[in-house]
């Protein structure tokens, strides 16, 4: 029965051309403009490590002094380095990595290639193993090079593909910032959406290029890629002792009990560091899972927001339009329809074919928005932001453009299709 009421629908559309070509294009426009915004929503606001997200959490201490005080203000969004380095000793976590961002300048092996400055992330080794970083050649650098002045560096494969062609670059010599480093791992293609590890240096940056343990660039007085938030009269420029919040610190605890547990440990944390005169406040930490983290930084742009729902309301113009142009066409078709109902079709079976004749408006208006879709986000990703890049349309969205678009034309045929099973057939049968 689809079939013939399909085989219906083509010979109808066929005899409005017109007529149909309006809804289509109502239609295509509508679904242009949603898929193009809610695409850019779907990367941006995506989880970044689905199945893992859960478990990801990022602390925050309260470390500052009395000055500017307010009861219940937020704690830093990152930690000092003597908290840092007191966490990440204590190991009461599954997992945990000490970050911050940085730069370092590469002499290519090369002569031919000139040298240039990389961004690096300078951290320790859980890294690779919390955030799931796969890995095309080697391995991340030991536990004990942790804790001393490793020269030793992980490569992305873009670098890699720029310095030695993509080859294995395990073992090799690499001499950046002056010292000579010894490859021990490259990674694979890997841009995790948002940049959720560090905020501070772009919420949708790209992946750095070095990956270097983390007291060796320290020790190597590398520049500092991010924000610093510094209190009181300190004006010590040691990132070791200053008192100023500069680096990031992620733990992975496997069960709720452990997350409990380690708030715990943050609280009792604080009020150690207070009675020893370290700190001044009481305790305000926080502990805040990765999808949490995202939305507390609200990292999904504030226009991308404003655009989806312009986009949606300029669809449902569109659907309004599609409804009247539909009522018009099947009430024209009403000495056919009342035909069909006097020859025995039941309303049902003249309400079916008409929502399929809708549908088939919506296949085809699909295709074209679609095609819009595509051109849109083409346009995007022209567009000078950090996350214009991002912007393709991946499988489940392709899928979701045609039942949208199908969905939504069937619902503007809900109105017309009833409207036009209402025809008494004698009426029309008199009026032939």
């Amino acid at each position: 029965m689809f079939a013939y009421y399909f085989d219906l629908a083509l010979r109808s559309l066929r005899r409005n051309r017109m007529l149909t070509a309006l809804m289509i294009l109502a239609i295509a426009l509508g679904i242009g403009a949603s898929m193009t915004t809610l695409t850019v929503l779907h990367v941006l606001s995506g989880d970044p490590l689905p199945g893992k997200s859960a478990k990801l959490y990022y602390p925050q201490l309260d470390p500052r002094d009395m000055t500017n005080f307010r009861p219940g203000e937020e704690p830093p969004e990152q930690v000092s380095w003597m908290d840092g380095m007191n966490l990440l000793k204590a190991g009461r976590a599954d997992r945990q990595a000490l970050m911050a961002g940085g730069a370092v300048a590469i002499e290519p092996p090369d002569p031919a290639i000139a040298p240039f400055f990389e961004d690096a992330r300078l951290t320790t080794r859980d890294f690779f193993a919390m955030f799931d970083v796969p890995f095309l050649y080697g391995h991340v650098w030991s536990k004990a090079d942790d804790g001393n002045d490793a020269r030793k560096v992980v490569l992305s494969r873009r670098i890699n593909e720029k310095l030695f062609g993509g080859a294995d670059s395990t073992g090799k010599i690499l001499r950046m910032g002056g010292k000579d480093f010894r490859v021990v791992g490259v990674i694979d293609s890997w841009r995790p959406t948002p940049h959720f590890y560090d905020l501070m240096t772009g919420d949708y940056s790209e992946s750095e290029g070095v990956y270097l343990p983390l007291l060796t660039g320290i020790d190597m007085k590398l520049p500092f890629n991010g924000s610093r938030d510094c209190w009181g009269n300190d004006t010590n420029v040691d990132q070791k002792t200053a008192q100023c919040t500069w680096l990031q610190f992620w733990v992975q605890l496997d069960t709720p009990a452990k997350a409990a547990a380690y708030r715990q440990f943050l609280v009792n944390y604080s009020r150690q560091q207070k009675s020893l005169g370290i700190y001044q406040r009481d305790p305000n930490v926080h502990l805040r899972n990765l999808m949490q983290w995202l939305d507390y930084n609200h990292v999904v742009p504030s226009d991308v927001h404003l655009q989806f729902w312009l986009a949606m309301g300029f669809l449902i113009v569109c659907l309004v339009n599609t409804v009247g142009l539909m009522l018009a066409k099947f009430l024209r078709r009403a000495s056919e329809l009342g035909v069909r109902r006097a020859l025995g079709a039941s309303r049902r079976s003249v309400f079916a074919q008409l929502l399929v004749e809708a549908g088939t408006v919506g296949l085809v208006g699909g295709v074209g928005g679609l095609l819009l879709a595509l051109l849109g986000l083409w346009i995007v990703r022209m567009q000078p932001s950090d996350y214009a890049a991002l912007a393709h349309l991946d499988l489940p969205m392709f899928l979701a453009t045609f039942l949208f678009a199908i969905g939504a034309t069937l619902v503007a045929g809900l109105l017309p299709a009833w409207r036009a099973c209402l025809i008494t057939p004698a009426l029309q049968l008199k009026s032939n």
